[in-house]
């Protein structure tokens, strides 16, 4: 049977890989950015060590991160929409004839408003519901 065991680490986009039956001691990086997986292995062994191999894991993690262009920061960033507006955490309901805004706060908690295409119009709305969005975004990011 083999037992291989995962372990988060404080760094982000960073995991500790112990994996005995393989003899496979290491971190491992995946850094995800704009729907692509960039990932690499750092074995304790060829490293020369596990504090080593963490340097090398966070090393290679910075630079590939500067690399792709990926923001660097240690809160979550969605940069792909699955709602079907193509922006992120703006979803049209076309049942009840509006667009919903969800957004992460500050505190991480979820937080959700929604814009009347009745009200607005189609187009208004959807402008308006992107600039909640983006204003939101840009608070829990503290870029505003």
């Amino acid at each position: 049977m083999t037992t291989k065991r995962v372990t988060a680490s404080k760094h982000k986009d960073i995991a500790r890989i112990d994996q005995e039956s393989k003899r496979s001691h290491g971190w491992y990086v995946r850094v995800r950015f704009q729907g692509k997986i960039h990932s690499k292995f750092f074995s304790d062994k060829k490293n020369g060590g596990r504090n080593s191999a963490l340097l090398g894991a966070i090393t290679w993690r910075d630079k590939t991160r500067e690399k792709i262009g990926k923001p660097q920061t240690d809160r979550h960033i969605v940069t792909q929409s699955s709602t079907g507006t193509g922006i992120v955490g703006v979803r049209l309901d076309e049942k009840i004839n509006c667009y919903f805004v969800s957004w992460v706060t500050v505190a991480g908690k979820p937080g959700k408003t929604s814009v009347s295409i009745k009200r607005h119009g189609k187009a208004k709305a959807f402008k308006r519901a992107c600039q909640i969005r983006q204003q939101k975004e840009d608070e829990r990011l503290g870029l505003a």
